[in-house]
């Protein structure tokens, strides 16, 4: 029994959410609408879970369904509204029967759900052309091409007025070709005589000052009705007022001192006529009475600015004004601090350069080279900088100021400001590219680089590996050539020379300089291409790696055999005898043979005379460094 009491229970919440969610709505409401005299005009209105019958409203008044003239959308009057779709077809809309407040209604679903819908009104517009807009200035009408006659300082009242439109039209001002906001928003309201007919009225306020003089004001009235969708109506402002003037005769070219002259003249407009006044800013006196005012030439106390007005018995016109700005070439009136600065390696230095000119003179620093044939730019404002002098900096600088006079450059150079930089030596590390030089097997092979001291160095040497070779000395296929003069002060040129280059040159190459400040060192690398492509260069590496495995399977016997004879003496231990003893002795004895005489397993011997020479004669480590080169550079011999 109580589970058939639940049962009935959850049927009755399933009816009744089913019930609830089942109501019908809007799923689409009518909008506003417009609409041409003549055409059809559709009223969209869509409902979810109809179950009602749909019906409209026209000003509060039912609406039956015709054919020809209101039908439904999607059926026709024995099947109305397919799915839910109440939209409503009024075929050829006229203004007297159509035009209103429309409603879109659908009864309930049952006399119990009380789920009727009405949508908020809408209105359908017949439109109507309006008439002509007019323009209406102190309640009188002004004719098309008529002026708007007012005094200066006066507010021009105008109004535009538009009639028997439906609905009414859009008012829009505009004051030339600016657009102007009326003084309230546009008013609508019925015709008195028509009353589904509107008049639309928009009032704008018009400051009348010189400037609006003949300007047009215009009334643009917009409305779908019309042919072009807008009819303009047009008057021309007419304005009495005091003097404006127009400045003639400006400069349009930069006017450069003692070259050039000018004539100003300022021009009135007025009623009536007025007098001209011209003044320079910054002095009590008047610079003229005339209409023209003239400088010739011009220099620069003639710079400034000038202004013009006029005056008549309605009141003064505004100023105006010209700057006049004198141009001049630039003049440098100082560079330094002195004419020689010295400064030590890594350290700052700066220097200034003042100069004048109209236009402001731009700066620029300029390094020389080859008796000023040559030059490189070091910087662009009047002071110069160098937060860490080099060897790169030192020589002559330059200040140069220049302008732009007329688009024509216009250029000055200070007197020349030695920069000499002492310290220690510097290898230069230009690009970096250049540390690396390639060349062909078998070619030679020529290394450079520019070092810079002050003082000279007293000590230039190229190194490798064990050997190093001092300047203007060579050995075997190695040559160092004296230092040279660089074209650059306090720089000199290092050169090594390798003849007939092989795969054993290629490595880096060190540039050791010394001086009484310090000492410097930059290597450079040498790349020999082409080492493995010789049949015979290949041959032989093929045999040191043979002769290299041989070695070490000879020493892997060896370890073994050498293991298994100490285990056997381990095991023997116990057993030791004095005949033992006196074999053992033998057999050290014979290994301290075996290992200072010749190994017959290696692969190389070295050059005869090596080890007795190092060890028998007491030379200097450069001697040796020299005998230990060239031990290196000699090929080792094969066995």
């Amino acid at each position: 029994m109580s589970q058939l009491k639940g049962f009935i229970v959850w049927i009755v919440i399933f009816t009744t959410i089913k019930d609830t969610l089942c109501f019908q709505r809007f799923a689409e409401q009518p909008k506003y609408t417009e609409v041409n005299p003549g055409q059809d005009a559709l009223l969209t209105c869509k409902i979810i879970d109809k179950r009602g019958t749909c019906s409209w409203q026209k000003d509060n008044k039912p609406v039956g369904i015709y054919p020809k003239k209101y039908e439904w959308v999607g059926g026709s009057i024995h099947s109305p509204h397919v799915g839910g779709d109440c939209s409503l077809w009024i075929r050829s809309a006229t203004l007297d029967f159509d035009d209103g407040q429309w409603e879109c209604q659908v009864t309930s679903s049952d006399f119990t759900t009380q789920d009727a819908l009405t949508s908020q009104p809408v209105r359908l517009v017949v439109r109507v052309a309006p008439q002509r807009p007019r323009l209406e200035h102190e309640g009188v009408h002004v004719p098309p091409g008529h002026n708007v006659t007012v005094e200066s300082k006066a507010m021009a009242t105008v109004k535009c007025v538009s009639h028997y439109g439906n609905p009414p039209a859009l008012l829009r001002w505009f004051l030339g070709d600016q657009e102007v906001s009326p003084l309230h928003p546009q008013t609508n309201a019925t015709e008195p005589d028509n009353p589904r007919t509107w008049s639309a009225a928009s009032v704008v306020q018009i400051p009348t000052t010189r400037e609006r003089h003949g300007e047009i004001l215009k009334c643009l009235a917009i409305h779908e009705s019309y042919a072009a969708k807008s009819v303009v109506v047009e008057a021309k402002m007419d304005v009495k007022y005091a003097p404006t003037i127009r400045l003639l005769g400006a400069p349009q070219i930069d006017l450069e001192e003692g070259k050039d002259s000018l004539i100003l003249r300022c021009e009135a407009d007025a009623n009536p006529p007025a007098s001209i006044v011209w003044r320079r800013a910054g002095r009590s006196e008047i610079a003229s009475l005339q209409e023209t005012l003239q400088l010739r030439p011009v220099g620069r106390r003639d710079a400034g600015l000038y202004t013009c007005q006029a005056q008549n018995s309605v009141g003064s016109s505004e100023q105006l004004s010209v700057q006049l700005d004198i141009k001049y070439p630039p003049r440098i009136l100082s560079a330094g601090p002195d004419r020689l600065t010295t400064a030590p390696l890594f350290s700052p230095a700066a220097f200034e350069c003042v100069g004048e000119g109209n236009p402001p003179p731009t700066y620029k620093w300029v390094q020389k080279f080859n008796h000023g044939s040559t030059y490189l730019e070091r910087g662009r404002e009047s002071r110069l900088v160098i937060d860490n002098v080099t060897y790169d900096y030192q020589g002559e600088y330059e200040c140069r100021a220049s302008n732009i006079i007329n688009g024509q450059e216009r250029h000055v150079a200070s007197d020349p400001i030695s920069l000499q930089v002492v310290g220690a030596p510097l290898v230069l590390r230009s690009n970096p590219s250049t540390n690396n030089v390639p060349v062909r097997r078998g070619d030679d092979a020529n290394l450079s680089l520019v070092v810079c001291a002050d003082p000279r160095p007293r000590h230039i040497a190229w190194e490798w590996g064990s050997m190093r070779l001092e300047a203007g000395n060579s050995f075997d296929r190695y040559s160092v050539d004296d230092v040279t003069q660089d074209p650059r002060e306090d720089c000199y040129l290092a050169t090594l020379h390798i003849k007939a280059t092989d795969s054993h040159d290629s490595r880096p190459y060190y540039l050791v300089v010394e001086n009484d400040r310090g000492i410097d060192r930059h290597a450079i690398h040498l790349s020999v291409e082409g080492t493995f492509t010789d049949p015979l260069e290949l041959s032989y590496l093929m045999g040191i790696a043979v002769g290299s495995l041989a070695a070490l399977l000879i020493l892997i016997c060896l370890c073994i055999y050498g293991v298994r004879t100490r285990k056997c003496c381990f095991r023997s231990r116990g057993n030791f005898k004095s005949s033992d003893k006196d074999s053992e002795k033998a057999d050290l004895k014979s290994r301290s043979d075996s290992t200072n005489g010749p190994q017959l397993d290696s692969i190389y011997t070295t050059p005869a005379g090596f080890h007795t020479q190092g060890h028998a004669q007491g030379h200097s480590p450069e001697a040796m460094k020299v005998r230990m080169a060239a031990m290196v550079l000699q090929p080792p011999t094969r066995v």
